[in-house]
């Protein structure tokens, strides 16, 4: 059931704060563990995330189906509808794709859509923005995802300030992890009512919001959310003292959870910590080598984790 008083089809904004690039749980077989993916949303309800992201890269997106992807955002649509905004991966290469990924988010009652640069076939700049224009007119706010160590193409800053004229374009995620480019983006588009910028590079992200920025788009919070969202709230009220504070018994676990290709870290954390049932990740990924166990168990140890 959707929560009392909330409404399938009304929009509820992007926020500042701390986003959630959540995992999905998966059984010992690889299927959708359903019952688990609720028990994290209402986890995050709890801590006070801000943001959902969901069907992402963290979130292995890229192998599964449309039917699984539907499952997916129904329970998260029945768990946080009108409590915490949802976003959706439906970035990809083909723009058809993104049309019927975005589509169905919409259909579903999702609040925007994350659409990444598309990937390996290197487009040039107005190639990149007509692209996001034409996902921005399928009616679900645009948040653009520039990753350009994944992707191989690289969303220039002056493209970026073009895109945030689009009254359906409401935010950034940079996963650059080059801090000048939110100073000069903060400088092309001054106002976050015009875009909202989020790190998705967990090391950096404190430093991107005191620099301008508005929040992030993180693996971490699938491990520590409140204290995530806690970081996000002091550091955009210009707390950077106290921010600095609650971060640095985190430092260890924002590099560690990337040993191997995200979410093979971020899976086997969160089984350790008893908050998913198995750390199963879809081929071509994999549970996590064993010779990293006990350096991800060390950042969990040092974030008061375990």
């Amino acid at each position: 059931m959707l929560n009392v008083g909330s409404n399938i089809n009304e929009i509820v904004p992007m926020r500042k704060g701390s986003s959630v690039a959540l995992i999905t749980p998966m059984t010992e077989t690889g299927s959708i563990d359903l019952p688990a993916v609720r028990k994290l949303l209402e986890w995050h309800i709890e801590s006070g995330t801000d943001n959902l992201c969901i069907l992402g890269t963290t979130g292995e997106a890229s192998v599964m189906t449309m039917e699984e992807r539907s499952d997916v955002l129904k329970v998260a649509v029945e768990t946080v509808k009108g409590k915490i905004p949802i976003l959706v991966g439906t970035g990809t290469v083909n723009p058809n794709s993104v049309k019927a990924m975005t589509m169905q988010a919409m259909d579903l009652g999702c609040d925007a859509s994350l659409v990444v640069t598309p990937y390996y076939v290197k487009p040039p700049q107005r190639g990149l923005i007509k692209h996001f224009t034409d996902a921005a007119a399928l009616g679900l706010p645009v948040v653009v995802y520039n990753v350009p160590g994944r992707t191989s193409v690289d969303l220039l800053d002056e493209s970026m300030a073009l895109l945030s004229q689009n009254d359906n374009i409401v935010g950034l995620k940079d996963a650059t992890g080059d801090l000048q480019r939110v100073q000069n983006l903060r400088k092309l588009v001054p106002s976050s009512d015009d875009l909202i910028l989020y790190s998705g590079d967990d090391g950096t992200s404190l430093d991107f919001v005191l620099q301008g920025g508005d929040g992030c788009i993180s693996v971490t919070a699938n491990i520590v959310p409140k204290i995530m969202s806690d970081i996000m709230r002091l550091a955009n009220d210009g707390q950077a003292d106290q921010a600095r504070a609650l971060n640095q018994p985190l430092e260890l676990m924002h590099s560690k959870l990337f040993v191997e290709a995200n979410p093979i870290p971020a899976k086997w954390a969160l089984k350790r910590i008893n908050r998913s049932p198995t750390a199963y990740c879809r081929p071509p990924l994999d549970e996590m080598d064993p010779q990293f166990h006990s350096i991800v168990e060390e950042a969990l140890r040092q974030a008061g984790s375990i």
